[in-house]
């Protein structure tokens, strides 16, 4: 929560001091390419990857070999960081023609976004060692520090654009140079952690061992399935290159917001999920493998709903509360709720395959989940395109981008439920009708009420900061007491949430 709340004062700082243009267009992009690679590959598929084998270690190998595992790891880890950020360094051009080709029409643009590439890059390698720590701490039962570290990317990032932005020539460097900053101190916080038990390791050459490339050759088929929504998000940035100026920062903007509710939820319920179903795996409890994705299943109903209706419907008054000062103007208002609104609605879907993506990885079954990204990736790609091509005139590109993702999401995210329950591995219990109609009904009434507290908006543009937070404020309140307070009215309990719900 701390960190997702420091991510919208780090963009609520940019969009103040730097606003929406072809300077931040060109950092967001470079921006995205190694937080891009960081969650498809650190946080992503290597983890998936990388946990299940931590478990059988951890529970039935010798403390040496556990010691030699991870060492291996983080030196055949090390190799490959370095190396893609390396190569990526020489090859920054070629990444900006691929993460944005609609650049190269523009020299200045383009060379700018080079540089930005050349600049934030490095914070590939050292979040990939992060991401790396984390994993094993998580698997330890430690989720304190991991939870906390990527906050210090946010605060060194307001630190610089405070600090810095205004006093250099071209102040969107203070932002490029501060993300590999950020990659330092966040893998520096890890290690204290890391030693206090007993688990830092010392990088080996790890290629020759067995079970590492066992591990390295698993990352391959995941790295389409734990990152459908990131890889979506890249391709919208990559067709928004080639709509009007702003339309990339418009997007981000949306990402950003819709991106609070899925990594507070799906990112803290995955986590935490994955070393829980390999252990279950690993005593072949499917009982308690299969209540535990329903538990998590039902946690994230009850929220992704209400989450959805509420940025589609507080769309505007959270981009005035959080964005709209100085360079932010209305009409990036305007846009940027377009794009918010179509994102936002795939909210459910792109949770609940973070969930979902568990019960499969957590059985060291890669291959389902690849073909069902594989799919959806497909689909975001052609919806998106022919979307953004029919509304574009009307001002619609972007948005267009947005609903293709989200239409994507909730395809990806249904196929991986109807597999699980094929399969026989999920086997939803008696209670899921009650609770859906339960959830709609109240969902309806707080949209109901959060429709009728929102003003027009004049009336947000001509309030000051203050009264734009403390009204977007008591919207929210409202709004959640009257969702809760339909929940109990309806007779939901909290013995529905537990493990082993009761009806």
């Amino acid at each position: 929560m701390l960190s997702r709340v420091l991510g919208f004062v780090r963009d609520a700082v940019i969009a103040t001091y730097l606003g929406a243009g072809e300077a931040t267009d060109a950092f967001f992009i470079a921006f995205r390419i190694p937080n891009f690679l960081r969650r498809l590959f650190a946080e992503g598929s290597f983890s998936q990857a990388f946990v299940p084998t931590l478990t059988h270690h951890k529970d039935g190998a010798s403390a040496p070999a556990l010691r030699a595992f991870l060492d291996r790891t983080a030196g055949a880890l090390s190799v490959v960081a370095v190396g893609a950020t390396a190569a990526g360094v020489v090859a920054a051009p070629a990444l900006v023609l691929l993460f944005a080709p609609g650049f190269w029409r523009d020299a200045h643009l383009f060379g700018l976004s080079t540089e930005m590439v050349r600049i934030t890059l490095p914070y590939l390698a050292l979040i990939t060692l992060t991401a790396f720590g984390a994993s094993i701490l998580n698997t330890y039962g430690h989720f304190a520090i991991p939870a906390i570290t990527p906050a210090l990317l946010n605060v060194t990032m307001i630190a610089a654009v405070i600090g810095f932005a205004r006093r250099l020539d071209q102040p969107i460097y203070a932002l490029g140079w501060s993300v590999t900053v950020a990659g330092i101190l966040q893998l520096l916080l890890q290690l204290p952690a890391l030693r206090a038990n007993g688990l830092l390791p010392r990088p080996r050459w790890g290629f020759n061992d067995p079970e590492v490339r066992r591990m390295l050759k698993q990352i391959g088929p995941t790295v389409l399935s734990t990152s459908v929504t990131q890889i979506n998000v890249l391709l919208n940035t990559l067709i928004g290159s080639f709509l009007v100026s702003g339309s990339v920062s418009w997007l981000y903007y949306s990402d950003r917001l819709v991106e609070f509710p899925v990594g507070l939820l799906g990112v803290a319920i995955g986590t935490v999920m994955l070393p829980h179903l390999a252990r279950s795996q690993a005593a072949d409890d499917s009982r308690a493998f299969s209540e535990s994705l329903d538990w998590a299943l039902r946690v994230v109903l009850l929220a992704a709903l209400p989450a959805t209706v509420g940025l589609v419907l507080c769309a505007k008054p959270l981009l005035f509360s959080l964005f709209q000062y100085d360079q932010f103007g209305m009409d990036d208002v305007e846009m940027t709720s377009r794009s918010l609104a179509t994102y936002a609605l795939g909210i459910t879907g792109f949770i609940a395959a973070r969930v979902l993506l568990s019960g499969f990885t957590a059985r060291h079954d890669f291959r389902t989940p690849f073909r069902f990204g594989v799919t959806a990736i497909g689909l975001n790609l052609l919806a998106s395109s022919l979307l953004a091509y029919a509304a574009a005139p009307l001002g619609w590109g972007h948005a267009a981008l947005g609903l293709g993702t989200s239409l994507a999401g909730l395809t990806n995210s249904g196929l991986l439920l109807v597999a699980l329950i094929r399969s026989g591995i999920y086997r939803p219990p008696a209670g899921w009708g009650l609770l859906l109609v339960r959830t709609a009904v109240a969902c309806g009434v707080m949209g109901a009420l959060l429709a009728y507290l929102n003003p027009e908006p004049e009336a947000w543009h001509d309030w000051r900061a203050a009264e734009r937070l403390t009204h977007l404020g008591l919207m929210i309140t409202a709004g959640l007491i009257a969702y809760l307070a339909c929940l109990w009215g309806l007779g939901l309990r909290s013995r529905h949430l537990q493990l082993h719900p009761v009806a």
